[in-house]
């Protein structure tokens, strides 16, 4: 079997440097790349703290409408600290959802694309 990693997912965005400060500063994601190649590509990769996968956002990078996206989810520690970081840092989050399944926030960046923030229930 052929092994298949998750490692880069495109989020569409409209406004690059709006972005940029969204997920770099008000998340306090690492910026790990903010290249332009050229006068129709910038691409921005940002990864989540303790994730494999990072995202990435740019111009001609991706045909995605921005705002369109909305099928992002992380699995968390806690989804009450997630809960209390994201009020923190000005992100109007919502939550703690409680489900069988797990424990959930939800909270969606400047254009609207969502994001769910998932705590594993306990498992025996």
């Amino acid at each position: 079997m052929v092994d298949y990693r998750i490692e880069l997912i495109q989020v569409p965005v409209a406004d690059l440097n709006r972005s940029r400060e969204f997920y770099g500063t008000t998340l306090g994601w690492p910026v790990d790349f903010d290249v332009e190649v050229d006068e129709t590509t910038h691409f921005i990769q940002v990864t989540p703290p303790g994730s494999a996968a990072s995202i990435a956002f740019g111009r001609g990078i991706s045909d995605m409408n921005p705002g369109t996206l909305h099928a992002l989810q992380v699995v968390v520690d806690s989804a009450d600290e997630v809960l209390a970081d994201l009020t923190a840092r000005g992100v109007a989050a919502r939550g703690v959802e409680e489900l069988a399944w797990g424990r959930f926030v939800y909270f969606e960046d400047p254009d609207g694309n969502t994001w769910v923030a998932q705590e594993l229930p306990k498992r025996d």
